[in-house]
């Protein structure tokens, strides 16, 4: 898997790996997307570059609380560190809230679980530069 987005049926739900951190030497610019927390409970997120908003897949997430579908939010701050992989954060389960445009479609969640305040320190100061 390397779309950052794993789609288990058996399981009912889509799991989001998201990197906050992202630069042109680990990332290609149709993935560069715009990832990052809103507040502690509000989280943005962008779909794959080729996912278009009237798509079966984001139909299953913005219809996910209908279908009884759950979405799953892990979060990493950058890929690697010292030539270590970095351990994602799993942030729990979010509720769709909004979303806009297509290819890539700019989505809103709202978590079930307050994020972590040193993620959002860090999506903060990504937010800032």
């Amino acid at each position: 898997m390397r779309e950052g987005v794993k789609y288990l049926p058996e399981m009912n739900c889509d799991v989001f790996l998201i990197t906050l951190e992202k630069n042109e030497k680990h990332y290609s610019p149709t993935t560069m997307y715009q990832d990052y927390a809103i507040s502690e409970d509000l989280f943005h997120w962008q779909s794959q570059s080729g996912t278009s908003d009237h798509s079966a897949t984001a139909r299953r997430y913005i219809e996910h609380k209908k279908r009884g579908h759950n979405i799953l939010l892990f979060v990493r701050e950058q890929k690697s560190r010292n030539s270590l992989a970095c351990p994602y954060y799993f942030l729990g389960p979010a509720d769709y809230v909004s979303h806009e445009g297509s290819r890539p479609v700019s989505f809103v969640w709202r978590l079930q679980n307050k994020m972590p305040a040193h993620l959002l320190r860090h999506t903060s100061n990504l937010i800032a530069q």
